[in-house]
């Protein structure tokens, strides 16, 4: 669609979208909620229109694969926090602390204060992608711009880490049982360092979606999507798990807890379920991403944490803001989106309607007896662009005149 005729470009119709959505999904308080903000296509609308969507899903970080001048400046003086990327393609020159002092001279600090930014991301799931080069730049790179952030005095305010695929891991179930792999713990040590030196997080991209997608026959449906189902007990610890990305969370957790590191926070910093896929690609579809994206958003204002680590809250990126036409890869790759480019929404959005969430959490009980394949195939090495993620919608049954007072009160909420 031309941009010219997309509704986001007329006032009145962005009016009308933020009252119609924006309500129904505040309805439900959703905190903490982050969005993967991935930009691989031709057809996005301008930044400056993104902020009303941004909103009305109630979201308040914002994750980029790299630091876009265009939507730093277009979130100037709003509340949502900003993650910004450092592409794998540039980690051999941020080795050099010059090149890394100039990055952040050109990409950080001119937008503080006014544009949030409280992370960089260096890399993207570089450890599982077999290239000894990556592997040996990543720290050093890390490190650069770390000490560019120092040399600034912005590193009180300014977090540096790396998102991990969870291959990383070479034992996932039972969760208790979690361990890196062997050949990925000369580095991941010293990363470990590196976050409990500077106060950052371990980062994670899991996606139960393609545990399902290879193995739709053995994995059950509803444990994936957070569903009501028996759920299976970890005869490690005894706790009880009724879906995967908990199960997956404290698996990191316990890999983390095996090479001495408990302490250090785990972030999801992507997760989600496609609308649309090819024939092979079982569960790709609006029903199942409306589950897992609204169940999840659910369970996150809920501000539960994971079996293993209920007073957690979770800390939660999905994926993605919009659908991309420009991916790469498979029919699902271009379909994870919240909203199609011209800002209306790829499925029904809303939390209100949401009740089909289990408990995530008990010592013992439950007869489960599944084993689910916690660990899910990494994504394509194509793949690098993110969303967030709600879902589920639910009919508000309310009088005119009661809507009415409402949707005037949840804009107003919007706006200001």
């Amino acid at each position: 669609m031309d941009s010219s005729t997309s509704p986001l470009n007329s006032p009145s119709s962005l009016l009308l979208f933020i009252f119609i959505t924006g309500f129904v999904i505040r309805s439900t308080t959703v905190n903490a909620v982050g969005i993967n903000y991935g930009q691989i296509a031709n057809n996005l609308p301008p930044p400056e229109h993104v902020i009303p969507l941004v909103r009305s899903v109630g979201a308040t970080k914002l994750k980029l694969y790299d630091a876009d001048p265009r939507v730093l400046k277009a979130f100037a003086n709003t509340t949502v926090d900003f993650t910004i990327g450092l592409g794998n393609e540039f980690l051999s020159k941020m080795r050099d602390p010059n090149s890394a002092l100039a990055w952040v001279k050109t990409n950080v600090q001119p937008y503080l204060p006014s544009t949030k930014i409280t992370c960089v991301t260096v890399g993207n799931e570089v450890l599982t992608f077999n290239d000894t080069s990556l592997n040996d730049n990543l720290l050093p790179a890390m490190q650069s711009v770390h000490s560019a952030l120092v040399q600034l005095n912005l590193d009180k305010n300014v977090t540096v880490t790396t998102p991990h695929s969870l291959a990383v891991l070479e034992t996932s179930y039972p969760p208790s049982a979690g361990s890196f792999r062997r050949d990925l713990r000369a580095y991941i040590t010293p990363i470990l360092d590196f976050h409990v030196k500077t106060g950052s997080n371990f980062l994670i991209n899991a996606y139960p979606y393609f545990a399902y997608k290879g193995s739709p026959k053995q994995v059950p449906i509803d444990f994936v999507l957070f569903q009501p189902n028996a759920g299976v007990v970890d005869p490690g610890s005894n706790l009880h798990y009724d879906n995967m990305l908990f199960a997956q969370i404290d698996a990191v957790y316990s890999a983390l807890a095996s090479l001495g590191y408990k302490k250090v926070p785990v972030q999801i910093s992507e997760t989600g379920w496609p609308s649309k896929g090819d024939e092979d690609e079982a569960g790709a579809n609006p029903e199942n991403a409306k589950k897992y994206n609204g169940n999840l958003m659910k369970l996150i204002a809920q501000k539960k944490g994971t079996p293993l680590r209920p007073n957690s809250d979770l800390n939660i990126f999905v994926f993605a803001l919009f659908n991309e036409n420009m991916k790469p890869g498979p029919t699902s790759e271009r379909n994870y989106g919240l909203f199609k480019p011209d800002g209306t929404q790829a499925y029904g959005l809303g939390l209100a309607g949401v009740s089909a969430v289990g408990g995530n959490s008990s010592s013992g009980g439950g007869n489960g007896s599944f084993a689910p394949p916690l660990l899910s195939p990494p994504r394509p090495a194509t793949s690098s662009t993110g969303y967030l993620a709600i879902s589920e919608a639910g009919g508000l049954h309310l009088g005119s005149t009661c809507l009415f007072f409402l949707l005037v009160v949840g804009l107003v909420t919007l706006l200001f």
